[in-house]
């Protein structure tokens, strides 16, 4: 019997500083988002470093004597008095010892500063910027994505190369890129002109991709007569699992930052008049690294291709405000700002009881008298969203009556199919509908069933 190998846990630790300029509560916000990619990404985190100065270290981020107290930390002190409850506790006589893995540093760092912090605290140092592409790296399917994903990678790495190359040890060591792994290359052998040569290659496949994609969604749009609907906002809002329940659909749900990266497109359920496509974006953090918002442009291109935006927000978090600024400035860099927008406060049922829950409800609808407050996992509310949903896109439908012979009955069909059949009733020549749909629809059915009669 094949013993199951149970994969051994990552630790790391998180450090960052402070700045005059950052209040409490956007600094312990950063670190809890931070800690959440770290989860994501597999670390456990064991502890963390907090520093307040008036500016970076411009050696090693962090100063002398709080890089010291790391050192130490991850060399003689790393207990696992915090990981009381971890499932991976060790037994027996080194119990209280635990190996670092990584050092997560909050902020994005120069290639220098990585490197002799490294050195210093005799740890792998990753910034915010790379956690995030390895989270990237790992969860990317589609080829767009994954093109997309090395390319910002790659440009990430090109100016560390140099350092990268200084920490190859006695052996022979060398380091990868982002998160000591490469995608499908050894990236500190790859020198500045293969970067750009490699970067180029995929920019040209994105933009064949990019045509591809464009042609298959102006053929679904005329055979389907699509209004789109598109669900944006920060990430672990609640927007994959709203997704399933509007659309009914069995797509991931994972309390992870990024659980998924790739559009998903599916139809509204029940199915309306018009047929509405409901799609699901990556979602945002704060400080997502402007290279990456650049190279998934095409990730968000449902977002731009929608009539509609539902942007989720976590009615939860006491700093939903931060997740409203960060979606508006995302949303304004790829040029989505113009489309009409309906909030949606999710997880209001995380909210405390039924009274915290009711008072936190009134205060959203004063503040954003237009919004949605609900609960994804509540069928009636999911309901009323969907009613809303459909109630925009039939704002500029017609009515009209419609007139089917008995000789031609078999075109019934695409009068249910197409339109929303008010009333119905028939005389000794034919059927009259009156129905509601699109102007241009109605116009062609009631041309198509002359033809036939």
């Amino acid at each position: 019997m094949q013993r199951e190998v149970k994969e051994k846990p990552r630790y790391a630790v998180v450090a960052a500083v402070q700045l005059p300029s950052v209040t409490d509560m956007e600094f312990e916000a950063s670190l809890s988002e931070l800690r959440e990619l770290a989860k994501t990404l597999g670390f456990e985190i064991v502890r963390t470093f907090i520093q307040k100065r008036s500016s970076f270290d411009t050696t090693a981020y962090l100063g002398v004597g709080k890089r010291q107290e790391i050192q130490h930390f991850v060399n003689h002190e790393a207990e696992y008095a915090e990981l009381a409850d971890s499932p991976h506790s060790p037994q027996g006589a080194n119990a209280n010892v635990c190996e670092i893995d990584a050092i997560l540093v909050d902020h994005e760092i120069s290639p220098s500063q990585a490197r002799n912090l490294e050195k210093e605290v005799g740890c792998e140092v990753m910034d915010r910027t790379m956690v995030i592409l390895e989270i990237f790296h790992n969860n990317a399917r589609s080829r767009a994505a994954r093109a997309q994903v090395e390319i910002a990678r790659l440009g990430y790495m090109a100016p560390r190369l140099r350092e990268a190359a200084k920490l190859a040890g006695p052996q022979g060591r060398q380091r990868s890129g982002a998160g000591g792994r490469g995608g499908g290359e050894s990236h500190t052998e790859l020198d500045r002109r293969k970067i750009r040569d490699r970067i180029a290659e995929l920019q040209q496949e994105i933009v064949a991709m990019d045509v591809e994609r464009q042609t298959q969604r102006a053929r679904r749009q005329e055979r389907q007569g699509l209004a789109g609907v598109a669900l944006v906002g920060y990430t672990n809002a609640g927007k994959s699992t709203l997704m399933r329940a509007l659309t009914g659909s069995d797509v991931l749900v994972a309390n992870k930052l990024f659980a998924t990266l790739d559009t998903t497109v599916r139809a509204l359920h029940p199915e309306s008049v018009p047929r509405v496509l409901v799609s699901d974006t990556v979602g945002f953090i704060k400080n997502l690294p402007h290279g990456l918002v650049a190279s998934f442009k095409s990730t968000l291109d449902e977002a731009l291709d929608a009539s509609l935006l539902l942007h989720v927000i976590d009615a939860s978090d006491p700093g939903f405000e931060r997740q409203l600024e960060v979606t508006d400035k995302v949303l304004a860099e790829i040029g989505a700002d113009v489309l009409p927008r309906l909030r949606i406060f999710n997880k209001i049922d995380h909210v405390g009881d039924a009274a915290a829950q009711a008072e936190c409800t009134a205060k959203l609808r004063a503040q954003y008298p237009d919004c949605v407050v609900m609960s994804a996992r509540r069928p009636d509310e999911v309901a009323g969203l969907r009613q809303r949903i459909v109630a925009f896109f039939q704002q500029d439908l017609v009515e009209t009556e419609l007139f089917l012979r008995w000789s031609a009955q078999q075109l019934r069909g695409d009068i249910y199919a197409n339109c929303e059949v008010l009333e119905e009733r028939a005389d000794g020549e034919g059927a009259f509908f009156r129905v509601r749909g699109e102007a241009d629809m109605l116009a062609r059915l009631r041309e198509r069933f002359q033809q036939a009669g």
